[in-house]
């Protein structure tokens, strides 16, 4: 499990658990509370690669970065200490 620290959003820390390049666990710290808990349900089973695709990138409002993309960021660290 990892726990990473984010950087230019609302939520203050993003918690991944990663098994066989399948996502098994999200969870974000602060930020939009349903709205974090749906990306966290949305993804959870799915392979890692698919969801870096797919929310990579992602932004928020003005800033060049979202929860979304911030997740994208946990998850290949969390691949890379798998």
């Amino acid at each position: 499990m990892l726990t990473y620290k984010t950087r230019g959003v609302c939520s203050r820390s993003i918690t991944v658990d990663v098994a066989d390049n399948v996502i098994t666990h999200i969870s974000f710290e602060g930020g939009c509370d349903g709205n974090l808990k749906a990306i966290a349900k949305l993804c959870t089973g799915k392979p890692v690669d698919e969801v870096i695709e797919l929310l990579a990138g992602n932004t928020c409002g003005p800033r060049q970065t979202s929860c979304a993309d911030q997740l994208t960021y946990a998850l290949r660290e969390a691949q890379a200490q798998a």
